[in-house]
């Protein structure tokens, strides 16, 4: 008996010594986590001015400036309490530096910091329009898609003014990164919102130099929306022009990613009736013509319910009235949609809207002669839509 407890006990004593342990970590009170970063056009704060008048400087252009939302511990975990409209102190500090590197910016922040900044946590980045209009988002993004810190799944966005603005919130306790991400889970209730570009999928991207549209953010009063998308032109990684709000509606009907949100329009009385979108789906279908040349063609199928009527004296429980209702819906979703096809085609010279991803599937040979120069190819392709929209009941109305 004896021996065998003795045994036992050296076991349980080798077992420990081979047990791996975390030595190189960090403890978490001793690390200053950032859960957003902002990239803007260069220019130093009041802050960053005195200090180099005091003898701050260093080696440097101030091409951009790196904001970066650090969460503190006494915040971190806490995120998802209700805001709070008091005078509640926030819980989180934005700190800002210029320069002309990112990674350098970043180790900045050591020498004005107590604990080393870390971007395990990292949500969310924004970048603004200016500043993706004057640099390549290659360069911008070439830090961060190389760094092993920062998780492949952070979601890119643009901002129409600063960056760094979208990093503030009046409502005590809130964090701006976490609702800005938090933002994208709406999807179900509109579909002005987009699906999202995270940073693995911007890395392939930018590799097939393939044109794309960034989430729009507008800022207003520390208040925060989105509102359309900025889109980045393949060929030169720069931003060329901004889609409306109803434009990121009709990509979303194209690849058939609507998830359900509302169609509006008005009657021929100008009325306006709106109809609650249920289900729906979408086919693109693509082919070569006799010349060798792609055509689409885009099936989109929906159920719904009607709504909402103003001042229509209609009966919906009439056929012709359901039909004709049916019409103007119709009618609308293919302004939005040929609105959208003229954009891409004539003004920004684009294709943003999957087009060419179903090439490559269903005509792999042909795709390879066009991919680089598929955007040009594009403007001149000719895209026909059948739209089939159901209004299958009308919520609970009674007449």
């Amino acid at each position: 008996m004896y021996r065998r407890r003795l045994c036992l006990t050296f076991l349980a004593a080798a077992l420990l010594l081979t047990e791996t342990g975390c030595w190189s970590s960090n403890e978490i009170e001793d690390l200053s986590m950032y859960t957003a970063l902002t990239i803007d056009a260069g220019q130093p704060n009041q802050t960053e001015q005195t200090f180099e008048k005091e003898g701050g400087s260093y080696l440097k252009g101030n091409k951009i400036t790196v904001t970066i939302e650090i969460v503190p511990k006494q915040s971190y975990g806490n995120s998802n309490k209700t805001p709070d409209t008091g005078a509640k102190a926030p819980n989180y500090v934005n700190i800002s530096e210029t320069g002309d590197s990112v990674l350098e910016i970043l180790r900045q922040f050591a020498i004005r910091l107590d604990r080393p900044v870390i971007g395990h946590h990292l949500k969310v980045i924004v970048i603004s329009r200016q500043l993706l209009q004057e640099q390549r988002i290659q360069d911008l993004m070439d830090f961060v898609l190389r760094d092993n810190d920062i998780r492949p799944s952070c979601l890119i966005l643009m901002s129409e003014g600063r960056a760094a603005d979208t990093l503030k919130t009046k409502f005590g306790g809130e964090i701006p990164a976490f609702h800005l991400r938090g933002m994208t889970r709406n999807r179900f209730r509109n579909n002005r919102i987009m699906k999202g570009i995270i940073t693995s999928e911007l890395d392939a991207l930018m590799h097939a130099k393939k044109s794309f549209v960034l989430q729009n953010i507008v800022e207003a009063n520390q208040e925060v929306e989105f509102s359309g998308g900025g889109v980045i032109k393949g060929d030169t990684g720069r931003w060329i022009g901004n889609l409306e709000q109803q434009d990121i509606e009709s990509i979303a009907w194209i690849k058939g990613d609507v998830k359900g949100g509302t169609l509006k329009t008005y009657n021929p009385d100008h009325q306006t009736v709106t109809y609650e979108i249920k289900s729906a789906k979408s086919k693109i279908s693509a082919k070569m013509n006799k010349d060798h040349e792609p055509e689409f063609h885009v099936s989109i199928e929906s159920e719904g319910r009607l709504i909402e009527k103003w001042k229509d004296p209609g009966l919906p429980s009439k056929k012709e009235y359901l039909e004709k209702m049916q019409g103007i819906f119709k009618e609308r979703l293919t302004e939005m949609l040929q609105s959208l096809i003229h954009k891409m085609q004539s003004e920004y010279k684009v294709e943003v809207a999957g087009f060419g991803d179903r090439l490559s599937v269903e005509e792999p040979r042909e795709w390879k002669k066009l991919k680089d120069h598929w955007d040009e190819t594009f403007s001149r392709t000719p895209v026909t839509f059948d739209i089939k929209l159901t209004i299958t009941d009308y919520g609970s109305f009674t007449e």
